[in-house]
């Protein structure tokens, strides 16, 4: 903590715009990758989806043929009994024995009616998932070969880009230890408030980058003397002065084409 105290307030506006110029690198190499891990994650997320419908409908399959093995079963059953009480038909001494075996026959063959009309239904519902298999299978083999792709444009972006982002996220950690964490704190509620992340900025043309409201005369000066930390009061950004900016440009850029 000694040697933060100690840093001048020039040094501390050296290690805020080096550690502006580490964080936009950043911001670059992601935006190089653009949607691209969204893209690859949707896809991953579809593809795991179709494949827990085929599944299921695998399963459903299943079923439905259980349910048609268990209808044949219960057909040839009640063809066991309808020849077991047409023979007992034969043997019978009154109509009220007779006529009782010829219910029981009558009821067996509405079993059977009834079963095959149930098989029939379910091989219409077997056909109609075999479709729906077939589109699915289609359509996950279309989104497992766009993911593959996907996953190759990514992959081959990390590939260049992944060792440089570590280094640099590295060296912003160790560029913040180099101020008080009032400083810190402070830059990162900047950055985290404005759209391209910039928080440390230098004046340009008399005015804030990437602002059109004109600092004045005086305050430049202050500015350019490095004598304290100074605000926009427009939006909010530390600013620099545009020397200074210029040769820590110079300075990170050595730094940024040694990690790439």
């Amino acid at each position: 903590m000694a040697k933060k105290a100690e840093a001048s307030v020039e040094d501390r506006l050296r290690a805020l715009y080096d550690l502006q110029l580490i964080d936009s690198r950043v911001d670059e190499i992601r935006n190089l990758r653009g949607e691209l891990p969204l893209e690859v994650q949707d896809l991953e997320d579809e593809v795991e989806g179709l494949n827990t419908r085929l599944e299921k409908l695998s399963t459903n399959l299943e079923l439905i043929d259980d349910q048609i093995k268990g209808k044949k079963n219960l057909i040839e059953e009640a063809k066991a009994l309808i020849k077991k009480y047409s023979e007992q038909q034969k043997n019978v001494r009154n109509n009220r024995e007779y006529n009782s075996l010829t219910k029981e026959v009558e009821f067996q063959e509405l079993e059977i009616q009834l079963a095959e009309k149930h098989i029939k239904e379910f091989k219409v519902q077997i056909d109609q998932k075999k479709e729906v298999i077939s589109e699915t299978k289609s359509k996950l083999k279309d989104r497992q070969t766009h993911l593959k792709h996907k996953r190759g444009e990514l992959n081959e972006i990390l590939a260049e880009t992944q060792k440089e982002e570590d280094a640099l996220l590295k060296k912003s950690e160790d560029f913040q230890k180099k101020l008080d964490d009032r400083l810190v704190n402070a830059y990162l509620r900047i950055r985290n408030n404005v759209k391209n992340g910039l928080a440390v900025v230098p004046i340009e043309r008399g005015a804030s980058g990437g602002s059109f409201f004109t600092i004045p005369p005086q305050i430049q000066v202050e500015i350019a003397s490095r004598k304290k930390v100074i605000t926009d009061e427009h939006s909010g950004r530390i600013l620099v002065d545009a020397e200074l900016a210029e040769e820590e440009k110079d300075k990170m850029e050595k730094m940024f084409a040694k990690l790439s």
